[in-house]
């Protein structure tokens, strides 16, 4: 098993900045066949949606509605990635899940809430 610890939410004024980070930890060999990292979020009343994932080779995708704001990067010797939020809006409010996608199932972490205050 592959424990992701996240970290860095809170609450921001709109065109603010946050940073989150998730950790994931576990035996070499499972941490071996994580094929990417990345973060979700839900807001309230809404679905889990992708925010942005990066695989274990470098490849990065975005939700349309983070482009340009947000970037995602991975420490691959330490087994962390971050999330550099830009320009929040309120619109970003939600609860946000780091993500771990293993061949056939996914790993989550504890969600971390961002609040963007208008």
């Amino acid at each position: 098993q592959v424990q992701l610890v996240a970290s860095g939410g809170g609450l921001v004024q709109a065109g603010g900045s946050l940073r989150l980070s998730c950790v994931a930890s576990g035996s070499i060999f499972r941490l071996n066949r994580i094929n990417a990292m990345g973060w979700y979020r839900q807001a309230p009343g809404k679905q889990r949606e992708l925010v942005a994932a990066i695989t274990s080779g470098g490849s990065t995708n975005y939700a349309d509605s983070v482009k340009g704001r947000f970037t995602l990067s991975r420490d691959n010797a330490k087994n962390t990635v971050h999330l550099q939020m830009n320009s929040l809006k309120p619109e970003d409010t939600a609860v946000y899940y780091c993500n771990a996608a293993f061949p056939g199932y996914d790993n989550w972490g504890q969600g971390t809430q961002v609040t963007v205050s208008s």
